[in-house]
This record gives structure tokens, C-alpha cells and sequence, in this order.
């Protein structure tokens, strides 16, 4: 899990995020999007999440990021109708934005940004 912080202009929140290297996009729980003033709109509600009972609806979003003391970045999220999801981090796009390597004999990862 990793610490992070997430914004939409004025509000935030901060939570552990997992890191899922098999995960397509980065997934956003309902009650964090409420949270963060996200609003809900049916016609944007066009992605499906696999790995949900009920391949709960998801709508893109972007919210600012910010892991650690790493600088933040805007990423895109599926934000779910549903809580049954985790706070994901997936391929699209934060592993796009950074590079992270994981230690699994010491159960550990690092998570530095991309070399430009």
C-alpha cells in the first residue's frame, strides 16, 4: 500500500492506495469520489470494472495526485458506483508516470518518477 493524496481543487483526501501492476486503470471507490466533490454524471458512466460482482459502472475522472514527497501529478481514474473496489493504482496511468520497483524478499517497493 502506498500513501497518497488526492485532490480536486480545494478538497483532498488521504489514503493507502494499492499498487496493482494487473490493473488497467487506476479505480477510484464512490464514497472517495463523493469526498473529493466529484458529481455523478450518468451519460460519462460508459466503462465497466471487471473484478466487481456486479461490474460496477465507472465514470473518467481526474484527480491530482501526490505519493510521498514525490511530485504531484494530475492522473486519470475509473470512478466506480460502488465501494466494493479498492483505491487502485494501475497502468494507466501512474505506473506511465513512474517508475516503481518491488523487493518482494523484503516485502518492500520504492516508487520514484519516470526518467524524462
Amino acid at each position: 500500500m502506498l500513501p497518497v493524496r488526492l485532490s480536486v481543487g480545494d478538497a483532498f483526501i488521504e489514503r493507502p492506495a494499492l499498487l496493482d501492476t494487473g490493473a488497467d486503470v487506476n479505480v477510484l471507490p464512490w464514497s472517495l469520489g463523493v469526498a473529493l466533490g466529484l458529481e455523478w454524471r450518468e451519460e460519462k458512466a460508459t466503462l465497466r470494472i471487471k473484478g466487481v460482482p456486479s461490474g460496477a459502472a465507472a465514470m473518467p475522472v481526474l484527480v491530482k495526485l501526490t505519493a510521498g514527497t514525490l511530485q504531484s501529478v494530475t492522473q486519470a481514474f475509473a470512478w466506480c458506483d460502488s465501494d466494493a473496489v479498492p483505491l487502485v493504482l494501475g497502468q494507466t496511468n501512474f505506473f506511465m508516470e513512474f517508475d516503481v520497483c518491488f523487493f518482494r524478499s523484503r516485502l518492500e517497493f520504492s516508487v520514484v518518477p519516470k526518467a524524462r
